[in-house]
């Protein structure tokens, strides 16, 4: 009989974009354990993430709040120390809780060890990435146990700073990203989460494990025979249009010519071929992620744990890939990046096949954790817990999706910031000026319905101005409605 509280597996990616895996839409992806995982449980096809890059999206999720909410608002900026965890939450109420591999609430480049925090986690086994240089990092000390020639081949001197050149450039791979699958990141990643899954625990406590893998996240490259698994010629050219950037804010142009805020070569830096192998070998990194993803669920399984345990799949953000001709990440916030694969199975509670259409938010998963733990909808937690809309997918649900960007990736000069809502099927982005930052106000509007791609800006067509109206009165609302009004009030004056 499934125990009262399940367990809770909850898988993360970095950089996957929604439309990435066989089951939803990308059919030469190699992903049989994930679509195979979707049709047990709920597809859900339009999960929206709250900032379209690192550390502010990896908040958003572990506070259950928005950006301007939580106060993390660009990478290289700490998580105040005064915001609560979910996993604290669910420690606090009796859950063994393990993270392995990248977490990113704090400022960790090169040789630097990210801080712990009031997290709540029993195991915390910390990898900021394979390339990572900090001491702490137990990727390496496991490479360094298991494969001690490959550890010796590919960090010589560990004085060398491969870090910057890891972060920032789109190429097809670091030596480490190549290295034989049973020495990989995703393998540790794998390996620590079934050790995690199988540590002995009396019959009534659950775990929470969050397991993160940092595939697909560039450099893109990954090991040979998962490469050869990936036929490039079936995967479609990028998505874009002659003459597209003519109708986007300029911006637009300016993340095409250099990525990261100019910090990194461009999509025109790139011949078509170098293009064509950064998109197989970005599909070639989640057939790694699948296989591994395979392991872990065949261990929860072995481990007669799979009908107590509620599996959540998703990732952090998304992938520009050469579509609109731009690469990487930045203030784009095209579905490209704020969208995002999202699983959940939970055998008796979510009933197979489902799939769900309604817009949802990554701030929802710590409310549904935390709801499918019985430990209340959490302080000041300002997602909505998905149960009910896997209950009845048709049922009352929030009609929009709300993402920012507040210089949040490489820093620019003027400061780039943007805002999205998705409200049904129109989107609007907003690119913001004075007194903001000191840029030319500018927008874009996109009706998904007849332009998923997002290719035609409506936004200054004159046909369009009443929906653009109407849009930005909407997005006013949304802000609003994010701003965390959680501080007690004990006297009415």
């Amino acid at each position: 009989m499934p125990q009262c509280r399940p367990n809770i597996l909850f898988i993360c990616t970095d950089q996957q974009r929604g439309d990435s895996l066989g089951c939803t839409g990308a059919d030469w992806a190699v992903t049989p354990n994930l679509d195979a995982l979707a049709a047990q449980g709920a597809l859900f096809r339009n999960c929206y993430v709250q900032n379209p890059v690192c550390s502010p999206s990896r908040a958003s999720l572990f506070t259950g709040k928005y950006v301007a909410s939580h106060g993390l608002h660009a990478n290289g900026v700490p998580l105040p120390a005064h915001q609560r965890m979910f996993t604290r939450t669910l420690a606090d109420a009796g859950y063994d809780c393990g993270m392995i591999g990248k977490l990113h609430l704090a400022p960790c480049d090169t040789w630097r060890t990210e801080p712990r925090r009031d997290d709540g986690f029993r195991v915390f086994e910390w990898a900021h990435g394979p390339n990572h240089r900090a001491l702490e990092n137990d990727y390496h000390r496991w490479l360094r146990r298991t494969h001690p020639a490959i550890f010796a081949e590919i960090f010589p001197d560990r004085g060398a700073n491969e870090d910057t050149e890891y972060s920032n450039r789109a190429r097809t791979g670091t030596p480490i990203d190549h290295v034989p699958k049973e020495a990989h990141y995703s393998h540790w990643v794998a390996e620590r989460a079934i050790d995690f899954i199988s540590h002995p625990r009396s019959d009534r406590q659950p775990f929470f494990l969050m397991a993160n893998f940092l595939d697909p996240h560039h450099s893109f490259g990954a090991p040979q025979e998962f490469r050869d698994m990936i036929d490039a010629d079936a995967i479609p050219a990028p998505v874009t249009c002659r003459g597209e950037l003519d109708g986007k804010p300029a911006p637009h142009r300016a993340w095409s010519e250099k990525s990261y805020g100019g910090t990194a070569p461009g999509f025109q830096d790139y011949t078509p071929e170098q293009i064509r192998e950064i998109r197989a070998q970005y599909w070639a990194m989640i057939a790694l992620i699948d296989h591994e993803v395979g392991r872990i669920l065949a261990a929860l399984e072995a481990a007669g744990l799979a009908e107590d345990t509620l599996v959540v799949f998703s990732s952090d953000h998304g992938e520009m890939l050469g579509n609109h001709r731009q690469l990487l990440k930045g203030p784009q916030l095209y579905d490209d990046l704020t969208r995002v694969p999202l699983i959940a199975r939970w055998p008796g509670r979510i009933a197979p096949g489902t799939e769900i259409a309604q817009p949802v938010q990554w701030i929802d998963l710590p409310a549904t954790f935390l709801d499918a733990a019985r430990c209340g909808p959490g302080r000041g937690v300002q997602g909505c817990s998905l149960m009910p809309l896997v209950a009845d997918p048709h049922g009352p649900w929030r009609s929009w999706a709300l993402s920012e960007y507040r210089d949040s990736g490489f820093a620019t000069d003027p400061p780039t910031m943007t805002t999205m809502v998705r409200h049904g099927d129109w989107k609007l982005i907003v690119w913001h000026g004075e007194p903001a930052c000191g840029r030319e106000r500018d927008g874009e509007l996109y009706n998904l319905a007849e332009d998923p791609c997002e290719l035609r800006n409506l936004c200054h067509l004159p046909e369009f101005a009443d929906r653009r109206r109407r849009m930005k009165a909407i997005l006013l609302d949304v802000m609003a409605h994010a701003e965390d009004r959680t501080a007690p009030r004990t006297r009415p004056c």
